[in-house]
């Protein structure tokens, strides 16, 4: 287990390029399944959660070859499908929530499509039914095997077009039944669609391969089957979530930094969230740079309440924030009450900021207010393990803006959905060093 320690207290100044957006690359990856041809995605992140997933598929047959840095061809022509039921195959997929997404393309173009129960952060449940509801409202059999933890959908048949309405607008199940459709015979149509920029992405990528698919970006999509995908080329977009997180990590640590390249189109509240939190941010060309700040107020509602920020589907705020937004808080000026609304346990991290001397009040499973120090009183520096990826990075940052020197364990966490970033951070004057 692999651990950071870092010397708090230090400003950071420079550019940072946001990576490649994690979850955008594992849908369109999955998505190479749709066909025989050649597929080439570039900006594709180099973290761990992908290069597990572009294993699983060279474990299934398809043919990968890394043509430069962040940039890679694949060719589905020759799977071995019984790979899918291989006890190798229930320990590959088992480490990686994302793996879910390549039964939908399986299960349209070859019948049948496995997973076993996936991995990911321990944030609280995070059920599957909407994914494969989908599957069966389009004509696949369901079967689960308890003692083994293992799901399968089937349908030798083929797939039939249908109008469903999704029971919460899931991003991971909204491209994975997007993907099974665009093979199925007929019109399908998807109402309460998830339609995050990632997902705008992948309808576009499909389209590009032959797809019908509109009603890109509503959360009302109309797919018409086709026969057959091609090929195609994609770059992936930067990371909104990292680009919360370095903006997170000027304010904390009163750091002059600019980010470069962030596809401002696509940001949807992320500036106006930090904007509140009373972080100034300028938009320059695709950039954004954020000035140093010795103390940032955090807005209250007109009427003079309490400031709630809290995560929605697209396009709310995402989820994947709200611990950077709570961390930053920390250091306001002023008080804001947290609301994350999907997970149940992606708040339990807020004991580790207590410990370094945070004002946290942690109301339940969703809620904690925060009341903000206005860097009058520093963080302390500890010891800490992270629980997740997003809990990671805030720790981190809290971390870094802290008095002393923290330890970090379980870093792998971090590592999972963030590329380099020991190396990145000190480039740009972070004091961090990576113990194996």
């Amino acid at each position: 287990m692999a651990t950071f320690k870092i010397e708090g207290g230090h400003k950071l100044k420079g550019d940072i390029t946001p990576q490649g957006a994690k979850n955008e690359a594992l849908q369109v990856i999955c998505a190479v399944l749709l066909t025989s041809e050649k597929v080439t995605i570039s900006n594709v992140p180099d973290i761990i959660d992908v290069n597990k997933l572009i294993f699983i598929l060279g474990e299934l047959g398809v043919k990968i070859e890394k043509i430069s840095k962040d940039t890679y061809t694949f060719q589905a022509d020759d799977l071995d499908l019984e790979y899918l039921e291989s006890d190798k195959f229930k320990r590959d997929g088992s480490s990686l929530r994302g793996s879910i997404m390549i039964v939908g393309p399986l299960l349209t173009r070859f019948g049948k499509g496995y997973i076993p129960r996936p991995g990911g952060d321990k944030i609280g449940r995070r059920r599957l039914d909407t994914h494969f509801e989908g599957f069966i409202s389009l004509g696949a059999t369901f079967r689960y095997k308890k003692e083994e933890q293992f799901y399968g959908v089937e349908a030798p048949n083929g797939l039939q077009g249908v109008d469903m309405l999704l029971d919460e607008a899931s991003v991971t199940g909204t491209a994975n039944i997007v993907m099974a459709a665009v093979l199925a015979k007929g019109v399908t149509t998807i109402y309460n669609a998830a339609c995050e920029p990632y997902l705008q992405e992948l309808c576009k990528m499909l389209n590009s391969m032959g797809a019908k698919i509109s009603g890109v970006s509503s959360n009302l999509l109309s797919i018409e089957g086709v026969e057959s995908l091609g090929g195609c080329k994609l770059r992936v977009l930067p990371d909104m979530i990292e680009i919360g997180s370095w903006i997170g990590m000027a304010a904390m640590t009163k750091s002059e930094l600019t980010i470069k390249n962030v596809s401002w189109e696509n940001l949807g509240q992320i500036p106006r969230v930090f904007r509140k939190l009373g972080i100034k941010l300028e938009k320059r060309g695709d950039d954004i740079y954020i000035p140093a700040q010795e103390s940032y107020e955090i807005q209250n509602f007109i009427d003079g309440s309490i400031l709630t920020i809290s995560d929605a589907p697209w396009p709310g705020f995402t989820p994947d924030l709200l611990s950077i937004v709570l961390v930053v808080a920390t250091q306001a000026k002023g008080s804001v009450l947290i609301h994350q609304k999907m997970f149940e346990s992606r708040l339990f991290f807020v004991d580790k900021l207590i410990d370094m001397g945070a004002q946290v009040i942690l109301c339940d499973p969703h809620r904690a207010t925060v009341i903000g120090m206005n860097h009058q009183s520093s963080l302390k520096a500890t010891t800490m393990v992270s629980p997740d990826i997003r809990a990671g990075i805030s720790l981190l940052i809290a971390a870094l803006s802290a008095k002393g020197t923290s330890t970090i364990h379980n870093i792998e966490q971090i590592d999972r959905g963030y590329q380099d970033i020991d190396k990145r951070l000190r480039a740009i004057g972070a004091k961090i060093e990576r113990i194996n």
